[in-house]
């Protein structure tokens, strides 16, 4: 097989959360206790950091992970869902595995790993561990699938954990309520090991510190533990920090999250000092401002175009979406003072809760409804019809394309055109123009 033809095979004979959702999801570690015996157990050969949480782990992860990079080390990174490339998941120093390396763990392993009946992230997770081994890492950032104490990233012993916050989401499989949910993250908390706690609330505290009681764990909170002492958002992208450990310190993240990020990974990055890391000041600023360039992240409130300009971002269930919407009211009453308007290309998957994020969607913008090429993509009509509830005006389309190109075409120059709703929108957007 090809790469095509191996990308096409894992994702058909491994069932993939991201196309079919709940049936992808296989509780228990028996098969991730399989596929890690049968290849010599690779993740004891390298030190790790454990990422968790509802939002923002992806965000902090990369960061860490380039902070990391900047000290000189050889850095693993492992994170999804993947927007473009499944490679995307796996990376070394930012450098994607190679498509000979997945062809060829698949052509050399399915003998072993068809019986068990995998799933896709039991699979994936396997082929990074043994991949950063093989490649002599010298430390690995994990991003959590999904939850934390029965995911399949949960065999490591790392040498921090962290946890950014927690929201609803999946709670079919995580809960529904904050503490049933913050019980599974916190099930990443290891013996000895210190965790960050990113955010709590009165529900999701103690839960976190009755585990971390349990395990001997040194618990640190990012939001008492301030590190930084005032942000300011930057006109033309970023956020500039003023902290009291690492001076002015400027972050190419710009999404109104991310200075709650930055507090949870500078208290990350305290504890790995603790634990032996060598990372100095410049490392720490380098990290954050060249954290796309240095990792490959995407679609984190990214500009894509500046005239008219278009900004998309994978923020995809309703604590995320709370943030997205204020950045979108800022930009909103910036544009509408010159004249423009807001148009928003937006598309939700089934597992969601789609009414609580469109309830509080800008209601004076215009919406192009649209269904992302997976197959738990909510119907675009189906979308829009919702949608009108909310006092949401607009068009549905077929696909992430058309309603772009829609969106482009009723534009002008000074107009803002925001793109998500879903990771998976996104995705569709960056693949398009990619290919084109």
């Amino acid at each position: 097989m090809d790469y095509k033809e191996t990308i096409n095979y894992l994702f058909t004979s491994a069932p993939l959360f991201q196309n079919v959702g709940g049936d992808a999801y296989k509780e228990g570690l028996y098969n991730t206790h399989q596929l890690d015996a049968h290849f010599g157990h690779p993740h004891r050969q390298f030190k790790t950091i454990h990422v968790a949480g509802t939002n923002g782990k992806g965000s902090c992860s990369h960061t860490l992970s380039a902070i990391l990079q900047a000290s000189g080390l050889k850095v693993g990174l492992f994170t999804s869902p993947h927007l473009v490339d499944f490679r995307e998941r796996i990376r070394v120093n930012g450098e994607m595995v190679s498509e000979d390396y997945v062809v060829d763990f698949v052509e050399k392993h399915r003998s072993f790993f068809e019986p068990l009946h995998p799933s896709f992230f039991e699979l994936t997770t396997a082929m990074a561990f043994k991949y950063f081994a093989e490649q002599g890492i010298d430390v690995a950032v994990v991003e959590v699938g999904l939850g934390g104490r029965l995911d399949c990233t949960n065999i490591i012993t790392p040498e921090v954990c962290v946890i950014t916050n927690i929201s609803f989401d999946h709670v079919m499989f995580l809960g529904d309520t904050l503490a049933k949910i913050a019980g599974e993250k916190a099930g990443i908390i290891k013996q000895d090991v210190p965790v960050v706690i990113g955010e709590v609330v009165e529900e999701t505290r103690p839960v976190f510190e009755q585990k971390a009681k349990e395990m001997n764990a040194p618990i640190y909170f990012a939001e008492e533990d301030k590190e930084v002492i005032k942000h300011r958002f930057c006109t033309n992208g970023g956020i500039n920090y003023q902290t009291k450990n690492y001076g002015k310190v400027h972050g190419e993240l710009g999404g109104f999250c991310q200075y709650k990020n930055a507090d949870t990974i500078l208290c990350a990055v305290s504890r790995m000092k603790e634990r032996g890391f060598r990372l100095s000041d410049e490392d720490v600023r380098k990290g954050f401002a060249q954290v796309c360039e240095m990792t490959g992240l995407m679609g984190r409130w990214q500009t894509l175009r500046k005239s008219p300009r278009v900004v998309c971002d994978t923020g995809h269930n309703i604590g995320g979406f709370r943030w997205i919407v204020k950045q979108l009211k800022k930009v909103s009453f910036k544009i509408n003072n010159v004249g423009g308007s807001m148009r928003i290309v937006f598309g939700m998957v089934n597992d969601k809760d789609i009414s609580g994020v469109l309830s509080i969607m800008p209601k004076d913008a215009t919406y192009y409804f649209c269904q992302a090429s997976v197959k738990r993509a909510l119907p675009h009509d189906e979308i829009r019809q919702i949608a009108s509830k909310y006092g949401l005006r607009g068009k549905s389309f077929p696909t992430v394309k058309i309603a772009y190109e829609m969106a482009l075409k009723d534009a002008d120059s000074n107009d803002f055109i925001y793109v998500g709703g879903s990771s998976f929108v996104v995705a569709d957007l960056l693949t398009m123009r990619i290919k084109s």
